[in-house]
């Protein structure tokens, strides 16, 4: 049972990007989707856990959930640039390295030299595996630029601060179910302001809502990596987790029909495996 919670996140956060993929529409409409279906979510689980959170504690989590947009937005808008089976492992390797090198400087994690040689090895293997699931022939499909990769890590700090805010000690005494309902309610106010100041037309369109789909499943995935982190402790959920990494890079492949070459089949395949490796790594430094 314990494995089967695990496995929620990582397939609802590994068919959250081929879902919307599949639906289309712009990143407005599947920013709005994600926030709406999380929002649902976030709902059913208040009704259900009855958590109990301090004011402070509610506004700081749902501001944390607004900002958590900027990095979906940056993934969404780079699903279009250079697709998703381009974005995913580049957006995971952005995430890891970013809030380990955060969780070193401000939060103490990897204390002692064993566990920074082993900390920063493995952000080494994940790095490459980065840089070579994004060779390409110079086909005329989803290529990566410089500037699109730049684009992605500037837009990957709403990541780092939504996975940065429960340490901090505002939040840190709130239980995971408390802090939920309102993390998705600032993703939903994050997506509504984002979609206001560039696309208001989206809200007519039935992209918008159909992309609530997604949304539910990366809201379930959501609150089911509270449950695993607690049945399997932090290191061995945040391992089953990578397994998203597979899902959204082959879904992208296969289900999106996104263009690869031989070549760039055999570099992807080699780089997710260190990807996978390099993280499952980091969890024990």
């Amino acid at each position: 049972m314990n494995i089967l919670i695990a496995l929620i996140p990582a397939l609802g956060w590994g068919f959250m990007p081929i879902i919307t993929g599949k639906i289309g529409g712009s990143p407005a409409n599947q920013m709005f989707g994600i926030g709406a279906g999380a929002t649902v979510v976030g709902f059913i689980a208040y009704i259900i856990t009855q958590p109990t959170i301090n004011t402070t504690a509610f506004w700081f989590s749902v501001l944390c959930g607004a900002l958590w947009t900027i990095g979906q937005i940056g993934q969404f808008i780079s699903f279009k640039r250079i697709g998703v089976s381009g974005t995913v492992p580049l957006s995971t390797v952005f995430q890891l390295v970013g809030n380990s090198i955060i969780g070193m400087l401000i939060f103490g994690d990897w204390a002692g030299s064993q566990a920074k040689i082993i900390g920063i090895i493995s952000l080494a293997i994940v790095v490459a595996g980065a840089l070579l699931t994004s060779v390409t022939d110079g086909n005329q499909g989803n290529k990566m630029h410089l500037k699109d990769a730049l684009f992605l890590l500037a837009t990957t700090v709403g990541f780092w601060i939504y996975s940065s805010f429960p340490n901090m000690p505002i939040v840190k005494s709130q239980s995971g179910t408390a802090i939920f309902l309102p993390e998705m309610l600032g993703i939903l106010v994050g997506a509504v302001i984002y979609s206001l100041f560039t696309d208001v037309k989206s809200f007519k369109q039935k992209e918008q809502y159909l992309n609530i789909f997604a949304g539910l499943a990366w809201g379930i995935a959501a609150f089911a990596y509270i449950f695993s982190a607690k049945a399997n402790g932090n290191t061995s959920a945040f391992i089953w987790t990578q397994l998203n990494v597979v899902i959204g890079t082959f879904g992208g492949i296969f289900v999106l029909h996104e263009h690869k070459s031989g070549r760039e089949m055999k570099f992807t395949v080699l780089g997710i495996v260190l990807i996978v490796i390099g993280s499952i790594a980091t969890s024990f430094a």
